[in-house]
């Protein structure tokens, strides 16, 4: 566990991706065979570093830690007879006037139950039985591969109300999170962030513990023991990442030493204003090994498939959030944050390197070109970002009266005009029904009827438009109240044939995208897509083909008023019987029951340009998919 002088010169270069083997607390045997912890802790301006806790009655000064010689700031040393359930924190002297406080490990992989703070010295020893899925997870995370993500936030998705409404713990999640999704055929699990954090209203997007699974619902082991049940599933697990920003808990990383360490000193740099916490400062070399072993950490010791980036646009822009006058500009004048710049280059090569059976997957909100697309062409190097333009847009459109979408014609068709210049996932996130925004059920219009159909009919088109899928829970059975992050979903609805009918409509989605090659082959290329009809405004139907890389078609139908379109023509590239794969008013769904009998044969009349037509029943508020016969 010591560090070498190759340590100490990577640390100091910014490429010491993997700190967190030397840094940190890490079990030993000393040369007598008695055990003990090494630790190390990056503290440059430090006059004094001892680590507290239960083994000493946490009293300063017992088990001094000694600065390295190599003016790294790394203090360092070795305490006997502790090991593995030990509580610690590293005692603090600053130079700047003697101010002495308590930190939790940076580099801590546990720490205890919040609301206590103290680290816990750990060893991450797991016995894996995913061998399967990793030799083979290149196939299922490849950007032609269909991409099915539930959104999962392992607090509040199911609860136990007859143990005091607990949550259910990494064990539990594992067999009824993996029945579950895999009953419904979604392919991956996104985790909101895991990662240790002192406020659960954060939903853990305010870390303290970069390298920690929060202990809410178990030890380490118990997360692994998740991600591994999970793969033997067939399902992969994506985790939430923050390098964006950190709290300001007097444990974590802020004033570390006493001084601005990880964060930048001028509050124009350093603090957010929207969120009131502290953002990293990517011009230090040792904040960008922190955050690079961080990341690496999780694809390393817990086999995570993807990464998802929070906050991207917050880390590239100077003035995300602020007005004229309360940013510092570039050194060239602009507002391009050129430090966040090139760590996240370099950060999605070092995982591509190590890791190019992974993702990285940017949730950025503007228009920054080239995010998904690699470093040596000038991108930022992410595998996928997350089309936030398409989720506004749709939305807006959904929530209109059917009466008034033909006025609003173009929120549907614009996304098309960009949809392949980036790796792009849809996302409908937890972010959509929170903060009075409502349920996505509670978005659609009309009647009981007219709402469950509009919200089969989004779900249709999002599964059926290029791009990978992202939905979070409770949006696949049209829970009704907003999301409430200390409760669990409304399970209970299920026993409502409209509800229970929109989850079967989504475990068709999945069956439909991982059997139809057209629906996920192409997502991010331009071949694959081709508008049939785009112009329909003033019945609020739109047409087009999806195409596999071998040619094969499927036709995409959506009516989007509640009124049937009897004989409604339509050009197809080839002749013979279409059959009729999914209908979202199939009475199983909650549907009316209105269709095309199952198959339609061509009819030799030209329309849309081809030589054949089909002559389509388009049920009410509802997406029809056909492929061609045989």
């Amino acid at each position: 566990m010591l560090l070498t002088e190759q340590d100490i010169y990577h640390f100091r270069e910014g490429t010491f991706v993997r700190a967190y083997e030397k840094l940190g607390a890490h079990a030993i045997t000393d040369a007598a065979g008695k055990p003990g912890t090494h630790f190390a802790v990056w503290a440059p301006n430090a006059t004094a570093v001892s680590v507290v806790g239960d083994f000493n009655r946490w009293r300063p000064g017992r088990h001094s830690l000694r600065p390295r010689t190599d003016s790294s700031g790394i203090w360092e040393g070795a305490v006997a007879a502790v090991g593995p359930g030990t509580l610690y924190k590293y005692h603090v002297v600053s130079r700047q006037g003697g101010a002495a406080v308590e930190k939790c490990d940076p580099y801590a992989f546990f720490a205890e139950v919040p609301p206590r703070t103290a680290s816990v010295v750990w060893k991450l020893d797991y016995e894996w039985g995913d061998s399967s899925w990793m030799q083979g997870r290149r196939r299922a995370n490849t950007l032609d591969a269909p991409w099915s993500i539930y959104e999962v936030h392992p607090g509040s998705w199911r609860r136990v109300p007859e143990e005091d409404n607990r949550s259910l713990t990494y064990r539990e999640l594992a067999h009824a999170l993996g029945d579950y999704v895999a009953d419904l055929g979604f392919t991956h699990v996104e985790l909101m962030p895991v990662m240790e954090h002192p406020f659960y209203g954060s939903w853990g997007y305010q870390v303290t513990g970069y390298f920690a699974p929060t202990s809410r619902y178990g030890t380490p082991q118990d997360f692994m023991y998740f991600v591994d049940h999970l793969h033997q599933r067939g399902i992969g697990v994506i985790l939430d990442w923050v390098p964006s920003h950190f709290p300001t808990d007097a444990h974590g990383l802020s004033q570390f030493d006493g001084t601005h360490l990880y964060e930048h000193e001028d509050p124009r740099q350093g603090f957010h204003p929207e969120w009131k916490s502290s953002i990293f400062n990517y011009g230090r070399a040792e904040v960008r090994n922190f955050l690079a072993s961080s990341a690496l950490f999780w694809l390393d010791t817990y086999h995570v498939d993807a990464l998802r980036v929070d906050a991207v646009a917050s880390m590239l822009y100077l003035d995300y959030a602020r007005p004229a006058g309360e940013w510092i500009p570039n050194r060239f004048g602009g507002n391009e944050n050129l430090d966040a710049v090139q760590f996240l280059k370099q950060l999605n090569l070092a995982v591509y390197r190590d890791h190019p059976d992974t993702q990285t997957i940017a949730e950025e909100s503007t228009a920054w070109p080239m995010v998904s697309r690699p470093t040596n062409f000038g991108g930022l190097g992410f595998g996928l970002k997350w089309n936030m333009g398409w989720m506004h847009d749709t939305l807006k459109y959904f929530q209109q009266d059917p009466l008034h979408r033909k006025y609003h014609h173009s929120r549907l068709t614009f996304s098309l005009w960009y949809a392949f210049t980036e790796n792009f996932v849809l996302p409908l996130s937890h972010d959509e029904v929170v903060h009075g925004k409502g349920s996505l059920i509670g978005k659609m219009p009309g009647d009981e009827w007219q709402q469950f159909a509009s919200l089969r009919l989004l779900f249709g088109y999002m599964w059926t438009h290029p791009g990978k899928k992202l939905l979070f829970m409770g949006g696949e059975f049209g829970q009704r109240r907003e999301w409430q992050h200390d409760e669990s979903l409304e399970w209970h609805v299920l026993q409502y044939p409209l509800h229970a009918g929109v989850q079967r409509w989504v475990g068709d989605l999945n069956r439909l995208l991982r059997a139809t090659p057209s629906l996920h082959e192409q997502d991010f290329v331009a071949g694959g897509f081709q508008w049939v009809d785009c112009d329909d405004a003033d019945v609020s139907v739109i047409a087009f083909l999806r195409k596999s890389r071998s040619g094969e078609p499927a036709l995409v139908v959506c009516n989007f008023t509640p009124v049937p379109r009897e004989a409604y023509r339509l050009g197809v590239p080839r002749s013979g019987v279409w059959q009729e794969r999914l209908n979202s008013d199939a009475g199983v769904y909650g549907g009316s029951d209105l269709g095309n009998l199952g198959a339609l044969s061509t009819i030799p009349t030209p329309s849309h340009g081809q030589a054949q037509s089909l002559s389509l029943r388009l049920p009410p508020l509802a997406i029809v998919v056909l492929t061609p016969q045989g």
